[in-house]
């Protein structure tokens, strides 16, 4: 019996043994495995990982296999928002018996709140959440959001009773609460969404493979060609239902096509590439400016390999790559130099004290691009002249064709059509051209690029100013200078300086997606896409500082000014012609910066 026994605990210890032996070997060979396949070229060299966090084969995972799923979402989220923010004044001021300032104030707030909320995604993107998970947590408050919108325009008793006559009962303080509940928490699903998605997308190619990093620049046409499709069907068809079939159905089937973005998102995901979080930014930074102040006494060495980095393969930073020394912004430098206390004590974890060189070149990298990030202002004020200043000047020229009427605002589709049209023109046959005189696989750079559509800013500024130069000229010799009668020159003139504006689009705003993806570091793609949204914002407050200025000084002494209730009386395009000058210094001021603009290098 106590043979026995013996035998059968030296089977188990050999049965263990064995399959500890084979467990270890197991993973020392599927490290060697993944390591040869690495050096092959078939997992992603880019630190990117699957769903489940473990190294992806190229061939299985993201690439154009991916991106329907991402252009997807994002073309039924665009339509969703522009199904909202085309005709909200109208919904305010017809249904919720708002007047004309509250209505816009209303509106102007709460776009501005949706350009500024993605700082708040960016941020829980890139330090804590992942891109992933902060678009799916931030769809389902959208959702949540257009889901109240649709029931505040439907349920009886959370709208408004309908205007008798001249009497329209003003909204209770519930009704309002309702309605504005599900408007902001639209502006807070966008602030998760805005900045991740173009961002998830580009991670679907993978930065170290050249094939790949080219198919990136087509990502991002077709990325904002899916938004103007998104925009197009809502400022036409579903402008339509809600003026003719009734604001629940019109605000119900933009919730729908919520609800399908998340579909599309979700269906994606065994599909996906995804980057770590890398940590807080924001905290970043600070360590790098606290560190170089606390070491503002110590010399730099002459040679830059003295400075501190982690001697591993990738960089300190949660799924970042390592970052090139540069020569610029040299007192930063001061966070990365080892003191003698530190090499004596051996202690290098306090990021406070001490920082790497790759968090020390995050820092450059910003600072190096807020030049080129400041100049989309200026073209983004150009830009909301689509919604302002082109449309009054339409009101003021015949709308009329044969028996039909078009409204001044419905040239915008214009804009879209020029976008839809630019698009696959620039990605199929403009960027092949460009390849062969520039050698560069994309055809240009984003700094190229970026300064075309700058250039075009300008004729677009143009073509308007010199409409409206015909249109005074008519209004002159007809004697309707002092008459707020529109002339009679069509509004199909217009065609033009909304088709340039579209074109401007393709090639500024798409560069700069492209730009402030691939020039940021690893770890900060999603808080740079929230910088470049927030030009947006930050053009439309120029625009309105600008018009204050210019309506200050020119109606001084009694004078109707440049932009006077009657357009016939005023000179509209002698602001025109100013934002063209604007254009023209900034991109004078942007070529400069361009010049000097150095990018990143990533090991």
């Amino acid at each position: 019996m106590g043979l026995k026994l013996m035998f059968i605990v030296l089977g188990l210890m050999f049965f263990l043994t064995m399959s500890i032996v084979e467990a270890v070997y197991f993973v020392i060979y599927s490290q060697v495995f993944i390591i040869l396949n690495e050096r092959n070229g078939l997992y992603t060299g880019d630190s990117s990982v699957d769903f489940h966090g473990n190294p992806v084969l190229k061939q299985n995972t993201g690439n154009w296999k991916a991106c329907p799923f991402i252009l997807g979402n994002e073309g039924c989220e665009r339509l969703a928002y522009y199904g909202i923010s085309t005709n909200l004044v109208t919904y305010l001021t017809n249904k919720l018996h708002q007047g004309n300032v509250s209505a816009a104030r209303n509106v102007t707030t709460w776009q501005g709140t949706c350009y500024l909320t993605p700082l708040i995604g960016a941020i829980l993107a890139d330090a804590y959440w992942g891109r992933y998970w902060t678009i799916a947590t931030f769809s389902t408050i959208y959702f949540i959001g257009m889901c109240t919108l649709t029931l505040s325009a439907s349920v009886p008793a959370l709208k408004p009773a309908e205007c008798v006559g001249f009497m329209c009962p003003p909204a209770s303080a519930a009704q309002y609460i309702v309605f504005f509940l599900g408007l902001y928490l639209i502006a807070l699903g966008t602030g998760g969404i805005k900045p991740c998605v173009s961002s998830f997308g580009a991670d679907q190619f993978d930065d170290t493979d050249p094939a790949e990093r080219v198919k990136k620049g087509s990502f991002f046409n077709w990325f904002y060609f899916s938004i103007n499709i998104g925009a197009l069907i809502s400022s036409s068809f579903l402008v339509w239902i809600q003026d003719n079939a009734g604001w629940g159905l019109g605000f119900g089937i933009p919730a729908l096509f919520m609800g399908l973005a998340i579909v599309s998102f979700f269906s994606g995901t065994k599909l996906y590439r995804f980057q770590k979080p890398g940590g807080s930014p924001i905290t970043r930074m600070c360590q790098v400016l606290v560190a170089s102040f606390h070491k503002r006494n110590v010399k730099i060495p002459g040679d830059s390999n003295l400075l501190y980095e982690v001697q591993d393969k990738s960089s300190a930073i949660e799924g970042s790559r390592k970052l090139e020394h540069s020569n610029e912004l040299k007192c930063l430098d001061k966070a990365a130099v080892i003191s003698d206390a530190e090499l004596k004590s051996g202690d290098f974890s306090n990021p406070w004290r001490l920082c790497t060189v790759t968090q020390v070149e995050e820092f450059k990298i910003l600072i190096r691009m807020f030049p080129i990030w400041a100049t989309g202002i200026v073209f983004s004020a150009v830009y909301a002249q689509m919604s302002t200043l082109f449309v009054e000047q339409g009101t003021m020229l015949d709308t009329t064709i044969g028996s039909f009427r078009i409204p001044p605002a419905s040239l915008s589709t214009f804009d879209v059509v020029s976008v839809i049209f630019w698009v696959p023109v620039y990605d199929r046959f403009i960027v092949p051209m460009a390849r062969k005189v520039t050698g560069n696989g994309r055809g240009f750079t984003e700094i190229q690029r970026m300064g075309i559509g700058l250039f075009i800013s300008i004729l677009c500024m143009s073509a308007a100013a010199l409409v409206e130069i015909k249109r005074l000229e008519l209004a002159r010799e007809l004697d309707l200078v002092h008459k707020p009668e529109a002339v009679p020159l069509s509004i199909l003139w217009q065609i033009p300086q909304y088709f340039l504006l579209g074109a401007a689009e393709v090639f500024t705003f798409i560069g700069q997606l492209e730009f402030f993806y691939d020039q940021s570091p690893d770890a900060m793609r999603s808080l740079c896409s929230a910088l470049s949204l927030l030009t947006t914002a930050l053009g439309n407050y120029l625009s309105s500082f600008i018009l204050t200025i210019v309506t200050y000084l020119t109606t001084r002494n009694g004078q109707p000014g440049w932009i006077p209730d009657n357009l016939n009386e005023g000179h509209l395009d002698f602001f025109f012609w100013l934002l063209a000058a604007l254009s023209f210094f900034n991109s004078l001021l942007y070529i400069v910066c361009a010049k000097r603009y150095r990018p990143k290098k990533a090991s």
